[in-house]
């Protein structure tokens, strides 16, 4: 375990006051040597988390063929019914992390839902396979995004998981940065950590 990464998780539970909810820690990494004028710079890509969120992400799955197994389903009369409502439909993409759809309903969820999910980065995946498993893992992802600066910031957990879960968390997204970015680790500038309402926290590497 990186034991620089851990020193920043706890020195940003001390400079952060305790709150009455949950926090989360936020890793903010700031890219260098990194061109965002190259289209294939910006992505938008989904990590699972080896100890998840803290808090479990919100996901969706639009389909007429799948019964919700311990997940929630959505069926084309109810993505028909929630196109009723810009607000409605706004808010339930703002509330929702992940929308998974079953190929044929990919045209539906993109005329009912596209306004609202391309600025949120939240474009819906093909569901393949298992859906159960899909679902799980997914529950435990964060995205990570490239759009419209150098700077790339997700959540890693929150306050309530152990420092070295959220230590391993970290690790997991550095790791899948260095496998992502052309120039790997080259690529990754200064990082910080910071909970929701704390100061934040220089992460040495």
């Amino acid at each position: 375990m990186n034991e620089k990464i851990l020193k920043a998780v706890k020195e940003s539970r001390e400079k952060s006051k305790k709150r009455n909810f949950s926090q989360t820690f936020d890793l903010i990494i700031s890219l260098k040597e990194f061109d965002l004028k190259k289209p294939e710079n910006k992505f938008t890509e989904d990590v699972a988390l080896p100890h998840g969120r803290g808090d479990e992400a919100r996901v969706m799955v639009f389909s007429d063929n799948i019964k919700g197994d311990g997940f929630e389903v959505m069926t084309n009369a109810d993505l028909q019914n929630l196109g009723k409502s810009k607000r409605a439909a706004k808010t339930f993409v703002k509330q929702t992390d992940f929308l998974l759809a079953e190929p044929k309903l990919m045209p539906v969820v993109g005329k009912i839902l596209g306004a609202y999910v391309g600025p949120r980065g939240k474009i819906p995946k093909l569901l393949t396979g298992d859906a159960k498993n899909l679902v799980k893992n997914y529950k435990k992802s964060v995205r990570v995004r490239v759009k419209d600066s150098p700077v790339i910031q997700c959540l890693v957990g929150n306050e309530k998981m152990k420092d070295e879960e959220i230590t391993e968390n970290i690790e997991a997204v550095i790791k899948f940065l260095e496998t992502k970015l052309a120039k790997g680790k080259n690529n990754i500038g200064k990082m910080k950590l910071k909970l929701t309402m704390g100061e934040p926290v220089k992460v040495e590497m």
